[in-house]
């Protein structure tokens, strides 16, 4: 079975679609929804779509994944971002992936962008890039063996990079798959009013900062702070 961990905030619109692609999806599942204190009912969306499990967990996206794979079942764990564009047979082809390549520890997803802009196709590509060189992010659908998981100390509660430092350790214990197909599609919402140099730019600065210590609650507010002023509220 292969749990799969969705955090939320305020994603009541989304949940339903997503999870009723992962119900749709033959190979067994568990779908575990880590809320951070949603105030637009993303929880009973969550329940009303048949959620295995809907929990209450501090906000953040590394403290609600905690949370939410304290509670997994399965011999697997995949991690959604709630803005993922459903796509059935994700759940099959991360089952399918770690059966036929039983030295694997886990993996992720090509990614696409839903946005339909040069934008998002340029980025498209760069996160390819990215991949072919060992980094890839949450958006992208991480999944792992749950004993693995736990061997690498689990995803950490840090206010943001979760992700990023997540990889770092799963790629000293073993090789990681990529997916291709299916793709993984995510919301382009997160650049809505930005300027494509100014995201790069951002990206760099997060991940300069980042590797050079700088407080993770920091740049978590830098980063919001930032995506906030862009979008106009």
């Amino acid at each position: 079975m292969v749990s799969v961990v969705i955090p939320t905030l305020n994603e009541a619109p989304r949940i339903a679609p997503l999870l009723a692609a992962l119900r749709a999806d033959p190979w067994p599942s568990e779908a575990i929804i880590a809320d951070g204190g949603s105030e637009d009912g993303t929880a009973g969306a969550a329940r009303a779509a048949g959620a295995t499990q809907v929990l209450v967990a501090p906000r953040g996206r590394g403290a609600q994944l905690g949370a939410g794979l304290a509670l997994a079942r399965g011999e697997a764990v995949l991690m959604l971002h709630a803005d993922t564009r459903p796509r059935r047979g994700i759940v099959t082809a991360v089952g399918t992936a770690l059966a036929a390549a039983p030295q694997a520890v886990g993996g992720n997803f090509r990614l696409l962008f839903d946005g339909g802009t040069g934008f998002d196709a340029w980025l498209g590509g760069f996160y390819a890039w990215l991949r072919r060189r060992g980094l890839f992010y949450g958006d992208s659908g991480i999944f792992v063996r749950r004993a693995v998981l736990e061997a690498v100390g689990g995803v950490r509660p840090i206010a943001l990079m979760e992700d990023y430092d997540l990889v770092r350790r799963l790629r000293t214990a073993g090789p990681l798959l990529c997916i291709a197909d299916p793709p993984l599609v995510t919301s382009s919402r997160r650049f809505a009013g930005r300027h494509p140099a100014r995201i790069v730019a951002g990206w760099a600065w997060l991940h300069a900062r980042h590797l050079a210590g700088a407080d993770a609650a920091r740049l978590a507010r830098a980063y919001d702070s930032e995506r906030r002023r862009c979008a106009g509220g």
